[in-house]
């Protein structure tokens, strides 16, 4: 099994080969960003593409920045305290023995 080439083996393989192409004869042209290579100049055709043409896209930020403010409303609102179950307390007397249970609020 071969071990794959790193970026570092790739980079220096394109970078030979481009030599070579220059070497040769070759020449390289510079492009302004955005230009396309298609030789007519048209725009590559997406792949699902059916034919129609593309709708503009609506803005929302508007709407996000709604969605938000809600959600902000919704957290502040304070929680109600949990009610607490009444418990049962032992009360003992000064040697430690239990006396008697009582039920407490919280």
């Amino acid at each position: 099994m071969s071990k794959r080439p790193s970026k570092a083996d790739i980079r220096k393989e394109l970078e030979r080969q481009v030599q070579d192409f220059v070497r040769d004869g070759g020449e390289i042209k510079r492009v302004r960003q955005g230009e396309s290579g298609v030789e007519d100049g048209a725009a590559f055709q997406p792949p699902f593409s059916d034919g129609r043409p593309v709708q503009p896209r609506t803005p929302a930020m508007d709407v996000l920045a709604a969605i938000d403010a809600r959600r902000k409303q919704a957290k502040q609102k304070p929680k109600p305290a949990p009610r607490q179950k009444p418990r049962k307390k032992v009360i003992y007397d000064d040697f430690g023995e239990p006396l008697r249970e009582v039920w407490v609020e919280g």
